[in-house]
């Protein structure tokens, strides 16, 4: 483990203070979601979106309840669940075993894509290649750290912040962001 890490790199908030506008589009993106449907970032033009890569067996799963329970406080907002097995294995589970998962145990209704690859390698999922490279977003080379890193886009497609693991989504650093 890297020194780092105890110091709370989990914790980790990064705005973008400057309002930096993206270099490539994030309503150029598109997704799958676990059934097999494509669905594309445009449709969301005008709306906050929360981005988080999430993982079932994680000692942060928790927070689908919480990400749930945003969800319904905020329907404005737009949260995507993107599954992932980057870290340690949490998330072994097929897409359907997934969305069972969520569903069972902490009733989630927000809509979760297919399971991708989110760190930075050759087969990163293109909308966390987006958030986490400034030469597409504008100004974030952030990957996510760990299962359940978080991703603010503004109503205009920009990268507005990034919010670590530790960061709860009901957290008032988080809920701010949101308003704003």
């Amino acid at each position: 483990m890297k020194l780092t890490r105890l110091f709370g790199v989990y914790n980790r908030v990064q705005h973008n203070t400057s309002q930096v506008k993206p270099v490539k589009s994030f309503y150029h993106l598109q997704a799958t979601q676990n059934n097999g449907q494509q669905i594309l970032m445009q449709q969301y033009q005008g709306k906050k979106v929360l981005i988080v890569n999430t993982a079932s067996q994680c000692g942060y799963t928790m927070q689908y309840g919480q990400l749930q329970q945003l969800h319904l406080q905020y329907p404005q907002l737009v949260i995507l669940g993107f599954p992932a097995n980057d870290f340690k294995e949490q998330e072994q589970g097929n897409d359907n075993d997934i969305a069972q998962f969520c569903e069972i145990n902490f009733g989630v209704t927000f809509p979760l894509m297919k399971k991708s690859t989110v760190v930075k390698t050759g087969q990163q999922n293109e909308v966390f290649r987006w958030l986490s490279n400034r030469t597409e977003n504008g100004w974030n080379n952030v990957a996510p750290e760990w299962n359940f890193s978080k991703y603010l886009i503004n109503e205009q497609g920009q990268l507005q912040g990034y919010f670590g693991s530790s960061v709860s989504p009901l957290s008032n650093t988080l809920i701010k962001a949101i308003k704003e």
